[in-house]
């Protein structure tokens, strides 16, 4: 059984950094595509930042050069990231992290993206 678990969500002042973690279990994660959504109320999830199954990454226009999505493949116990610099305001939202044994598309929309999702973890960036 596939599980997702967000954990490192919180607020941060405008400019500053903070790292999200996925902890994952039930399945394979270095042969599945994983990334990060985002949503804010009233909007649909976005994608944020995908690796594939060959490490090849994938960003939204908008966090380019601010953001970095690693890995961590273990036995057990896998886990990934999202590295988050200058952080803006806009940035503020709940992040879920997303697994697909298929391909996840950083320009798709809604909760159709994925097939699993995480709980979703809350960021704040605050001026």
């Amino acid at each position: 059984q596939v599980q997702l678990e967000e954990s490192g969500g919180g607020s941060v002042q405008v400019g500053g950094s903070l790292r999200i973690t996925c902890a994952t279990s039930g399945f394979p994660m270095h042969r599945y595509w994983v990334g990060w959504y985002r949503q804010t109320p009233g909007k649909e999830r976005e994608g944020v930042a995908i690796i594939d199954n060959e490490r090849y990454t994938y960003y939204a226009d908008s966090v380019k050069g601010r953001f970095a999505i690693s890995t961590n493949v273990a036995s057990v116990g896998s886990k990934f990231y999202l590295h988050m610099n200058d952080l803006r305001p806009e940035d503020t939202a709940v992040y879920y992290c997303a697994a697909d044994p298929g391909v996840l598309d950083i320009g798709c929309n809604g909760d159709s993206c994925s097939p699993y999702w995480g709980q979703g973890t809350q960021v704040t960036v605050s001026s």
